[in-house]
C-alpha cells in the first residue's frame, strides 16, 4: 500500500513537471492563452504579497503590473532552475525591495496620503488612501473575521524587515521553507532564525497593552542581517 502511494506521489509530481514545462513552453512562444491564464492565477496572490511588505499599499497594484511585465519579458531566459511560482514570487520580492528603497529616499519627504481628507457622496470624510486600496480580498483574508484581519495586519506591518516578508512567505502564502530560502537568496537556517523571530515579534505586537499596540514593539528584534543563522 505504501509503494502504491509513493509512486501515485511521484506521478503526481512528474505530471506536474510536465503541464509546467508546456505552460513555459507556451509562453516563450507568446500565446495569449498562456499569459492570460498565469495572470489569473498569480495576480491576486502577487498583489496581496505586495501589499504587505511595501510601505505604501496604494502602490500594490502598480507594482503588480511591473511584477507581470518582467516575467513576460524574462520568461525566455527562465530555465527551470526552481519553479515557475517561486521564480515569480522571487521577481515580486525583488520588485518590493526595490520600493522600499525609493520609499525611504523620496516618499518620507512628501505629504503622507493618509492626511489627505475626500467627501464621499454622503459627505462623510474619508481617507483617499482608503479609496485607492483594491477591495478585493485573497482566500486568505476572505477566512479571517473581518475585525481580527484588520488587527492582525496592522500588527504585521510593524514587524521588521526581513522578518516580516518570511513570515508572509511561509506562514500565509504556505511556501515551504527551502523555496523561501530561495527566494529569499539566504540558507535554511537564516529562514528558521527569521521565521521565529518574526513569529515572535508578532506575538509581542498583538499582546501588547492597547496604549503601545501602535508603537513599533518589535524593535527589540531588529539586528544586523550578519548576526542572522547561518
Amino acid at each position: 500500500m505504501q509503494v502504491d502511494l509513493t509512486m501515485g506521489n511521484l506521478a503526481s509530481a512528474l505530471a506536474l513537471q510536465s503541464d509546467e514545462a508546456a505552460l513555459i513552453a507556451e509562453l516563450r512562444a507568446g500565446s495569449e492563452e498562456a499569459y492570460a491564464w498565469l495572470i489569473a492565477r498569480f495576480h491576486q496572490p502577487i498583489y496581496s504579497l505586495l501589499a504587505r511588505t511595501v510601505q505604501d499599499r496604494a502602490d500594490a497594484a502598480d507594482l503588480t503590473q511591473e511584477v507581470f511585465i518582467k516575467v513576460f519579458r524574462g520568461v525566455g531566459n527562465f530555465h527551470g532552475e526552481s519553479s515557475l511560482r517561486t521564480w515569480i514570487y522571487r521577481i515580486a520580492l525583488h520588485e518590493a525591495s526595490n520600493q522600499r528603497r525609493w520609499w525611504m529616499r523620496h516618499k518620507q519627504q512628501e505629504v503622507p496620503i493618509e492626511q489627505e481628507m475626500v467627501e464621499t457622496e454622503g459627505g462623510m470624510p474619508v481617507c483617499l488612501k482608503e479609496m485607492l486600496v483594491d477591495p478585493g480580498e485573497s482566500p486568505y483574508e476572505m477566512a479571517v473575521h473581518a475585525e481580527t484581519r484588520a488587527r492582525v495586519e496592522i500588527a504585521l506591518s510593524q514587524v521588521p524587515e526581513p522578518f516580516r516578508t518570511t513570515l508572509i512567505l511561509r506562514d500565509i502564502e504556505g511556501f515551504v521553507y527551502e523555496e523561501v530560502a530561495e527566494m529569499q537568496c539566504v540558507n535554511l537556517g537564516t529562514v528558521k532564525s527569521r521565521l521565529v523571530r518574526g513569529r515572535a515579534a508578532l506575538k509581542a505586537i498583538l499582546t501588547a497593552p492597547a496604549s503601545t499596540a501602535c508603537a513599533p514593539a518589535a524593535a527589540g528584534f531588529e539586528m544586523p542581517l550578519g548576526e542572522e543563522a547561518r
